[in-house]
């Protein structure tokens, strides 16, 4: 009886098959990504509520979204230590009980200075979630199936930006603001369980020592170009400030640079950008991820303010991308097999580009349905290029330096991001200037010219690649003609 007592006490970890492990690890990662990506957007709906709520003004409440960014920018990079120090795994479910905490303090937050506090402290939660949970799937993941695991994992970052406003925009009118915040409750603790049950990682441990000034040249770089962005995007403070934090960042920037190549182990690694394919990826996926985190700020608005439509059928027309996004998961891994990386990269991203661009081109009277075609069919390339650029990025990668390129992708994905968003901004604002300072279809007509011209141009980055680029993580091998 006392053996059988001491059995029943003991947790036995599930064993799953390897092949149901290669799906479950990445949509259990996911879980996590879903919710940083919905949170990041679902705002937006339910500034000027929160606003009347707290008794401050909507456009104060940008220094919120700023917050949010910051607090990205400064602890992305110690994310790939902590996880080296502490433990991935470890790291990943404490990364979700802060964003659960902070996005509790948001729902009680009482005045502007409380929610722009909370919401720094939520965004420190989300600065460790995505690049360990990318670095667990690495790290569990045997390299030919990455393509596959990569592609469970990038839906959720796609949806979340579709789905967030029109969630935001359904809470906030039938119910109340609050609840924007407290649906990540049960999700975070859902992840929490699944990763204790479910994951099994091996997590090599490396306790180098921190980069302090590292650290500090990187908080005040990322912080300042972020801050910069979002001001001059966004202008709820005078502009000058967003033009000088940016100078201020770009030198700290400059000045890291100098400091990583005199450590032995600098915070962000730069010598990573000596691997080719991890180097390309970086490149071509930043330029590319401008257009398209510039979509999310445009469209809404386009569809609202130019066709006059309301923000919750705006949504249910942006929902169509997520669709693509879906749809494409059951043809990723065999599209890169057959193409691999080099073809399906360069397609992807410059008809990806062009289909941003070609949503400048519609107005009002247009057919509906056929808007939805192109954001159905941009999502499922843009879904391609994602999951494709992921993968290849890791490519010439070991496991000793995957927290090293965790970090740095993640840190290029809100710069880029970030950017996206600051350009949009401000060719409405040239724009809108030119013809008397009041926002018209024309305005984001051609602020959707311009980015998906700098989205397609992320696609060409790729054509210097070779033809076999990742085809170990592809699997794709080129046909050789025998000769007679």
């Amino acid at each position: 009886m006392r053996v059988h007592k001491a059995l029943a006490r003991q947790r036995i970890p599930l064993v799953l098959p390897a092949d149901l492990v290669i799906r479950v690890t990445p949509l259990i990662l996911a879980v996590a990504l879903f919710m940083e990506q919905m949170d990041s957007t679902v705002i937006a709906t339910s500034l000027p509520a929160i606003a009347t709520d707290i008794g401050s003004e909507p456009v104060a409440l940008k220094l919120a979204l700023t917050s949010y960014f910051v607090a990205l920018a400064i602890f992305i990079p110690i994310s790939g230590w902590m996880a080296d120090r502490f433990g991935a795994k470890n790291i990943f479910r404490l990364a979700i009980f802060v964003f659960m905490l902070g996005s509790l303090a948001c729902s009680f937050s009482f005045s502007l200075e409380s929610f722009v506090i909370s919401r720094f402290f939520q965004g420190v939660g989300a600065s460790m979630m995505t690049p360990v949970g990318r670095l667990l799937l690495v790290r569990s993941t045997p390299r030919n199936e990455l393509v596959s695991a990569m592609a469970w994992l990038t839906i959720p970052a796609l949806i979340g930006p579709i789905t967030g406003p029109v969630v935001g925009g359904f809470l906030t009118t039938y119910l109340s603001w609050h609840w924007i915040f407290w649906v990540n409750i049960p999700i975070g603790a859902a992840g929490i369980v699944l990763a204790t049950r479910f994951l099994d990682v091996v997590d090599a441990r490396n306790p180098r020592p921190i980069d302090f000034v590292g650290f500090a040249l990187l908080s005040v770089a990322f912080a300042g170009i972020i801050f910069g962005l979002s001001v001059v995007s966004l202008p709820a403070l005078p502009i000058v400030y967003g033009y000088l934090t940016i100078s201020v960042g770009v030198v700290a920037a400059i000045l890291y640079l100098w400091h990583a190549k005199r450590t032995k182990f600098p915070l962000l690694d730069p010598t990573l950008f000596r691997h080719r394919l991890f180097r390309s990826a970086i490149l071509g996926g930043s330029w590319f991820r401008i257009g398209v985190g510039a979509v999310p700020f445009l469209l809404p608005l386009m569809l609202q303010l130019g066709f006059g439509l309301s923000p919750f059928q705006s949504g249910l027309i942006t929902f169509i991308s997520a669709v693509g996004a879906i749809l494409s998961k059951f043809l990723t891994e065999r599209m890169f097999a057959r193409f691999g990386f080099k073809p399906v990269l360069v397609i992807c991203g410059f008809m990806g580009g062009v289909l941003i661009a070609t949503q400048g081109l519609f107005h009002a009277d247009s057919p509906q349905f056929l808007l939805m075609l192109v954001l159905l069919v941009g999502g499922v390339l843009r879904s391609f290029f994602f999951t494709g650029s992921n993968a290849l990025g890791y490519a010439d990668i070991d496991n000793e330096e995957a927290s090293q390129a965790t970090a740095i992708v993640a840190v290029s994905q809100q710069l880029s991001i970030a950017s996206g968003v600051a350009v949009a901004g401000a060719i409405l604002e040239l724009s809108s200037n030119m013809h008397g300072g009041t926002l018209s279809l024309i305005d984001f007509q051609t602020a959707f010219f311009v980015v998906g011209g700098l989205s397609a141009v992320g696609g060409l980055l790729y054509l210097w690649l070779p033809a076999n680029a990742g085809a170990d993580v592809s699997g794709h091998r080129p046909i050789v003609i025998a000769k007679e």
